[in-house]
């Protein structure tokens, strides 16, 4: 019994000292969270054609797109950080041909539509030092509506014959991007 206490006593220390010595964030409640395209690449060493960062917000049972994320204004489609985008190969988005590379990317939501972004700044917390002026591309996708509520904000992508669709979700409503591989 008493070499288990000290057991007990030695792992505490070593615990909590670490906790001492080092200042570590909190979890985040909007995790990180990466969508692939083609889907299964970043497990199968297929070559990875498209990446997005992102985090996940919740719901949480508020009215998220016109609430929380209000009409008409620039959203960095997700939480935390500004979402990104890289392409590993040259692409085009609506009719701007866009080079490999890591992009922002920003939404505006509209109660029918929402105006994707393509930017050319990243590393930047959220939306609010969001610059139109370095926009790559901007592209308005019509609004699909989902038959159950989406907790969590998510991404992924489809196939299409020239290229792949971006699809965002989140609550009831998503929305497909159609990337286009340049030739």
């Amino acid at each position: 019994m008493k070499k288990i206490s000290l057991l007990l006593t030695g792992m505490l220390f070593v615990i909590f000292s670490a906790q001492a010595q080092y200042k570590f964030s909190q979890i985040d409640v909007s995790v990180a969270d990466f969508a692939y395209y083609p889907l299964r690449a970043a497990n199968t060493g297929e070559a990875v054609k498209i990446k997005v960062a992102y985090s996940r917000p919740l719901k949480k049972g508020r009215e998220v797109i016109g609430g929380i994320e209000p009409f008409g204004k620039v959203w960095r489609a997700g939480a935390n950080e500004s979402t990104e985008v890289q392409f590993f190969v040259p692409v085009k988005i609506g009719e701007k041909q866009i080079p490999a590379g890591t992009y922002s990317l920003f939404a505006v939501p509209e109660k029918d539509k929402w105006t994707i972004i393509i930017n050319g700044v990243i590393n930047r917390w959220g939306a609010f030092s969001y610059d139109k002026s370095k926009d790559i591309a901007r592209v308005d996708v019509p609004l699909k509506a989902l038959n159950d509520v989406l907790e969590a904000l998510s991404m992924t992508f489809t196939d299409r014959p020239d290229g792949a669709n971006l699809i965002i979700g989140w609550d009831r409503t998503a929305v497909e991007v159609p990337i286009l591989f340049s030739k």
